[in-house]
């Protein structure tokens, strides 16, 4: 294995009876990236994530967490990593420093470096202000901080994060996201998983797209979104009869098939430099383009398009 790899997957199957809920997946998690796992509810993502943190053993294949495989060296495996899941683990009737001391003294530190490293991460974290009270009277956003400061008592090379930012009001998940940013700053790998595709795009180097336990698709979000066309030319016109008048112009000069929702227009753009030539041409037919913008396809269109557009 290259020691530039976190993570190595090598043909992974998850049986449960005669189920297969990861079916022969393969790849690897370079070390210091942000590493996003999609998919559809279903699709394989927590089984992969929990055989990653040795809470599953694999049917068939193998995975290597820095060289050390999760069936056979379990417990070096353990030491190695931080897990952050769907919901809080830390207990509610102790303050978040009682929560961290906790955790620090579990993970085998003195009473003196636990209290030097519970101090550190509620600075970091911005919970210095509330260390001492109760978690009961935390808000969802003060929950999730504390959940991942401890995650990341041990200072861990590799970080999963399971869905971190689920339940978060916009402004907490932007603070989430730049604490994830800093973790890879300072050398750790991060391992993603999120219902929020926009998030996905934002965070992840690279994201593994997981449909009915096999991988769809692999690579950096350009290149998923490569994968479902190139960019698209909106125009927005004063009413829909423009529009409708609209839509043979743009056709030719295109040659593709145009989409008409109302007064807007939507084509695929094989290339930039068309887009002078359509406009040349409905200015000479006095149709008067309101707002014109050119963009790629959204990760959501990349989900739709290699998941629910396959079932």
């Amino acid at each position: 294995m290259s020691e530039m790899n976190a993570v190595e997957i090598n043909d992974v199957t998850k049986v449960f009876g005669k189920q297969a809920a990861v079916n022969d997946v393969s790849f690897t998690i370079k070390s210091g990236e942000i590493f996003g796992l999609l998919g559809p509810n279903g699709a394989g993502k927590t089984t992969l994530l929990r055989m990653m943190t040795t809470l599953l053993k694999p049917t068939n294949g193998s995975i290597l967490i820095f060289g050390h495989d999760v069936t056979k060296e379990p417990q070096v495996v353990r030491s190695l990593f931080g897990l952050t899941g769907q919901y809080a683990s830390v207990d509610e009737d102790l303050t978040a420093r009682e929560n961290l001391m906790i955790f620090a003294r579990l993970n085998d530190l003195s009473r003196s470096d636990a209290k030097k490293r519970s101090a550190e991460l509620l600075q970091e974290f911005s919970l210095t202000d509330s260390a001492d009270k109760p978690i009961a009277d935390f808000s969802g956003g003060m929950r999730r901080r504390l959940d991942l400061a401890v995650s990341l008592i041990t200072r861990p090379r590799l970080i999963f994060l399971d869905e971190p930012t689920t339940g978060l009001d916009p402004r907490t998940r932007e603070q989430m996201w730049t604490t994830i940013r800093q973790l890879v700053a300072d050398g750790s790998t991060i391992v993603l998983t999120t219902q929020y595709l926009e998030e996905a795009d934002a965070l992840a180097d690279r994201i593994a797209l997981i449909d009915h336990g096999k991988m769809v698709s692999l690579g950096t979000p350009s290149e998923l979104k490569e994968q479902v066309g190139g960019d698209a030319l909106h125009l927005d016109f004063a009413n829909a009869t423009q529009a409708q008048l609209a839509v043979p112009i743009v056709e030719k000069q295109l040659k593709v098939t145009v989409k008409q929702s109302g007064s807007s227009l939507e084509a695929a753009l094989s290339d930039t430099a068309l887009v002078a030539p359509v406009l040349d041409a409905l200015q000479l037919a006095q149709l008067k383009v309101v707002t014109m913008s050119v963009a790629q396809p959204t990760l959501d269109d990349v989900f739709f398009a290699m998941t629910v557009g396959k079932n």
